[in-house]
């Protein structure tokens, strides 16, 4: 399906005007959901009760204010929140021109994904060009549902991102945990070096990492629906928390001799197994009874007879 845009903006680049579109960078409906359900499977409704008389209130009676002080409420009408949300521009304002690297990741809130209009795409790439010769990024202003943003526009790929920044304010810093400063030895720090150098890569790749926590959990759900018991899964004992004192030059050798190990290796697994994890990894999510089903028909099917004498 084709990615719809969200908003039809305007990024003001000097004198020149960039007409572009806005998309959400990031997907939300691979999100796995759980419904609130009587213990029969009726769908329950939330309802909003008062807290004088304990009567429901419908949505229709419902109003919104802000709370200024404790208990007291300055109250908003429905056409004087659109007025707030009508304040929202459509102009993205560039501002200034910085080292992208000088962004401190803990400032990123949500990123979106930019795209030329129409008549854009020529001034469009000679931004994307010209960030991307000069390694800067762009500080813009940009109103948006009634809220402020700074947004950094920076190249990435083939496209341009628009990223929105935190303010100082909504930003803790890490001097407000009173972390206790230590000193660590020469050697120690060599071998923390080395360990970092036998384990590093050229860069993220992120289709090199996979869900398994979302993986286990629709495993799980394609049990309940194909009527099996769920099993828990083994888990590694978890550490003590805090208070152990441990050696660090040692655990910092361990780690380095680890890495050098050669990985045993790997039993062959049945066939059964291999089939059964196969059909299992080959299925969609949404699939889930389809997907069992393939699964409980290899286990349960019988093994040949050749297989059977081999074992």
């Amino acid at each position: 399906m084709a990615a719809r845009s969200i908003a039809s903006l305007t990024l003001g680049f000097g004198l020149v005007s960039i007409p572009v579109k806005l998309y959400s960078a990031t997907e939300s409906s691979s999100t796995i959901r759980f419904n609130l359900l009587t213990k029969d499977g009726s769908r329950v409704k939330q309802q909003y009760v008062s807290e004088k008389d304990q009567s429901l209130v419908p949505r229709a009676e419902m109003v919104k204010g802000y709370e200024f002080e404790k208990d007291r409420f300055v109250l908003f009408s429905p056409e004087e929140l659109k007025a707030l949300e009508e304040s929202s521009s459509h102009m993205v304002e560039i501002m200034a021109f910085i080292p992208e690297k000088s962004v401190d990741p803990l400032y990123y809130d949500k990123a979106y994904l930019l795209a030329p209009d129409k008549r854009g795409a020529k001034p469009y790439t000679l931004l994307k060009e010209a960030l991307r010769e000069s390694g800067k990024c762009a500080l813009a202003k940009w109103a948006w549902k009634a809220k402020q943003y700074v947004v950094q526009i920076r190249p990435h790929e083939d496209g341009l991102v628009l990223q929105q920044l935190l303010y100082a304010g909504e930003v803790r810093s890490l001097k407000d945990l009173d972390i206790e400063q230590v000193n660590v030895t020469p050697a120690e720090l060599q071998l923390a070096l080395q360990l970092i150098e036998q384990s590093s890569e050229e860069a993220y790749v992120p289709e090199k990492y996979e869900d398994e926590e979302k993986k286990r959990i629709l495993a799980a759900i394609d049990e309940k629906i194909a009527g099996r018991q769920i099993v828990d899964a083994v888990r590694a004992e978890e550490a003590p928390l805090g208070g152990q004192v441990i050696d660090l030059m040692a655990a910092l050798q361990a780690s380095l001799g680890k890495k050098t190990k050669e990985p045993a290796p790997a039993k062959p697994k049945a066939k059964v197994a291999v089939a059964v994890e196969e059909a299992a990894e080959a299925a969609a999510p949404r699939k889930g009874v389809k997907r069992a089903a393939k699964v409980a028909e290899v286990v349960e099917a019988p093994a040949p007879a050749k297989a059977r004498a081999r074992k």
